[in-house]
């Protein structure tokens, strides 16, 4: 089912998880007091607003109470973490993680009610070891402690073959989001697409079959 998903704070992380989402079928709302940031972002997410996000009415003003997710990226503003991670846990949001730059700050944001708290900069170097260890994965990130989102080169025993013939699901463990060709963008993958040495896919899949995938 889709999720709900609001980014609130556009640096480099936020704007990567808002688009990462977006590009496997996730609605997005993202919010940033940057005009221009929320201007290049805006045909990439499902809605876009320009908003301080210091400022506890405009934050309260973004319907948080809508959400499934709410993701705070704002790792340099403890002031604007800790009202939007309160705001967002008053309003009844089932999920909200935070970014964090410091333990200290980890601490403080999962004591006003985060329930996951990111460090992008760890995590960084997991996905970094990853990606350097396989010859199959382009890109890789968490999704949380069991599933990973994975950009995979195709096997060559599954070229010039469908989704369909391949039954990914059932043989591997993992779910296609999306395909492109290389230096493409996204897009969903119709199930009878014969893949080519071009494609890349998008896949979810749990993290103890990463694996198998070097």
């Amino acid at each position: 089912m889709k999720k709900s998903v609001a980014v609130l704070g556009l640096g480099k992380y936020g704007r990567s998880v808002a688009k990462s989402l977006y590009a496997i079928g996730e609605d997005v709302l993202v919010a940033d007091k940057d005009e221009r940031r929320i201007r290049d972002i805006s045909s990439k997410v499902t809605s876009a607003v320009c908003a301080d996000l210091e400022n506890e009415d405009e934050v309260m003003a973004l319907g948080l109470q809508n959400m499934d997710i709410v993701i705070t990226a704002m790792g340099g503003n403890i002031a604007a973490s800790i009202m939007a991670v309160s705001i967002a846990k008053e309003k009844g949001v089932p999920l909200v993680i935070a970014k964090s730059s410091s333990s200290r700050m980890a601490t403080i944001l999962q004591r006003v009610g985060a329930d996951k708290i990111v460090d992008p900069e760890k995590e960084g170097g997991v996905r970094s070891a990853r990606i350097l260890a396989s010859q199959s994965i382009h890109d890789y990130i968490e999704l949380d402690d069991n599933l990973c989102l994975v950009e995979l080169q195709p096997r060559n025993s599954w070229l010039g073959k469908s989704l369909i013939e391949l039954d990914l699901r059932k043989k591997h463990n993992m779910n296609v989001a999306a395909i492109k060709e290389k230096g493409g963008n996204w897009r969903y993958i119709n199930p009878s697409h014969k893949l080519t040495e071009n494609n890349l896919l998008m896949v979810i899949l749990e993290k103890k079959d990463i694996e198998k995938w070097k």
